[in-house]
């Protein structure tokens, strides 16, 4: 096992940052290069590096970056560098393609999209500011605008974030608890959730025991020295050591529309609110309940509180999906030691071959959806973060594969119900929940969307030294 280099590892990749109630992610746009390069110098020294830190010494602020293609080859990096970069990075998010791959269709097609895509609304940077509390973070943030309003960057918009109480989400679910580890990160826990760095880390082997495709200088430019030398190619030098991935997409919560359509399928005979049942049935296609605990191990009742429970497999919970359903999110994203008819071992192989680290922002009315509690003062949403050392393999893989894809396991007609289904089926498609029960399963028919995505991009993450480097261009 390799030691990682946290210090020059971006902190946000490791630490969830879980003291931060308050964030701010600075949509930065390149106009003149030189200033902007003299500021990239000025604020490597100040960004939150991946050190474990111990909790009486947590800072009040953190700070971290990251850079689109378009970022990169506003700041000076050559083409024939930046084509060494992953295709999906280089691409981008708004393709014809990806948008195919992804399901951002209809109304969360990106011509629609708040971010990201249009001629006005492309993004080169993401400055990621955090605060203890907002009135924290808010004063940082005013103090980096100073400097960097003067030195050649433009903002075009602030996604700010919160966190809720017990890191709910708007639905009314705990969220972000099945993180998996990375070996070396100074964390630990049980064997089936670890995976090697270069899951996750550019720079250090992954699952497969290989390095993960990285880019690399091609055309000598700016500060060579800075670099680390390609550990596969003699004579070059490593642009993504200790760097990865990032992956941002803002998805606007419909909560009206969610419990609606719960307490409608399981409404009382005089049309009444059942919200134990409503709960329930929610809780099925999440996979958890709203406290977080895992249906596989609650499979009746919530047992309140806040739970980060972790430690379940299905195969040995529950193999025939009659606690926790095949289809529910929770089970899809992470089918752990029970996936399609593979044996336990092999499951876990390939279910670790496709794990995300996933961070969430909340945005607008901080409301904590229920049965009852269901109309929120305007737009809300999440601000949903992930990191990946392969874009494809990790990211869009699960979006595509097993969220999108309605076939998996015993199932057909069966999209992921909480971020799989489409808004304006094709003709004959049938969109389903089902329940796995003895004798009969149930079947939720006529699937909602509740997910419309409202922007989002691809960004290089890179280390702390990579970023000095990408000054000196």
């Amino acid at each position: 096992m390799h030691t990682i280099e946290l210090e020059d590892v971006q902190g946000y990749l490791i630490r969830g940052y879980g003291n931060m109630q308050f964030s701010r992610f600075v949509l930065l746009q390149v106009q003149e290069a030189d200033l902007a390069r003299k500021w990239l110098k000025s604020v490597s020294g100040k960004l939150t590096n991946a050190t474990i830190v111990a909790k009486d010494k947590l800072p009040d602020t953190c700070l971290n970056i990251g850079f689109t293609a378009e970022g990169l080859e506003e700041l000076g990096l050559s083409p024939k560098n930046i084509n060494t970069f992953s295709p999906p990075f280089k691409e981008g998010m708004i393709t014809e393609h990806r948008s195919r791959l992804l399901g951002d269709l209809d109304s969360s097609a990106p011509e629609h999209w708040e971010w990201g895509a249009g001629e006005d609304k492309h993004v080169h940077i993401v400055l990621m500011v955090f605060g203890k509390d907002k009135a924290t973070c808010k004063e940082y943030y005013k103090k980096l605008k100073k400097k960097y309003t003067k030195h050649g960057l433009k903002k075009f918009r602030n996604l700010d974030g919160l966190t809720l109480k017990d890191n709910k989400e708007h639905f009314g679910f705990r969220d972000g608890i099945a993180q998996p580890i990375i070996n070396g990160s100074g964390r630990v826990g049980p064997d089936y959730n670890c995976v090697n760095a270069g899951e996750f880390i550019l720079g250090y082997k992954n699952n497969y025991e290989v390095f993960p495709d990285s880019p690399r200088i091609e055309e000598e430019q700016g500060n060579l020295n800075l670099l680390p030398a390609d550990p596969e190619v003699p004579g070059k030098k490593d642009l993504g050591r200790n760097g990865t991935y990032l992956i941002i997409r803002q998805m606007q919560q419909d909560v009206e529309a969610f419990w609606d359509f719960m307490n409608k399928q399981t409404a009382r005979e005089d049309n009444s609110i059942d919200e134990e049942a409503s709960t329930k049935l929610a809780a099925r296609m999440v996979g958890r309940w709203p406290s977080g605990a895992p249906l596989s191990k609650f499979p009746d009742k919530d047992p309140g509180g806040a739970s980060d429970e972790n430690d379940f497999l299905y195969a040995k919970d529950d193999p025939e999906g009659l606690k926790c359903p095949y289809g529910s999110h929770l089970r899809r994203m992470n089918p752990r030691d029970n996936f399609e008819s593979y044996s336990k071992k092999t499951s876990m192989v390939l279910s670790n071959r496709h794990r995300l680290i996933r961070r969430a922002r909340l945005y607008g009315d901080p409301i904590i959806g229920s049965p009852l509690n269901r109309k929120p003062n305007g737009d809300v949403g999440i601000y949903f973060t992930c990191f990946s050392a392969d874009i494809s393999r990790q990211f869009e893989f699960l979006q595509y594969t097993w969220s999108n894809y309605p076939k998996i396991k015993q199932l057909y007609s069966d999209p992921d119900p909480i971020i799989g289904v489409r808004e304006n089926p094709v003709e004959g498609q049938e969109q389903n929940f089902t329940i796995q029960a003895n004798p009969v399963n149930q079947s939720i028919k006529n699937l909602k969307r509740f997910i419309t995505i409202r922007g989002g991009a691809y960004f290089f993450f890179p280390s702390i030294t990579t970023i000095r480097y990408l000054s000196t261009l």
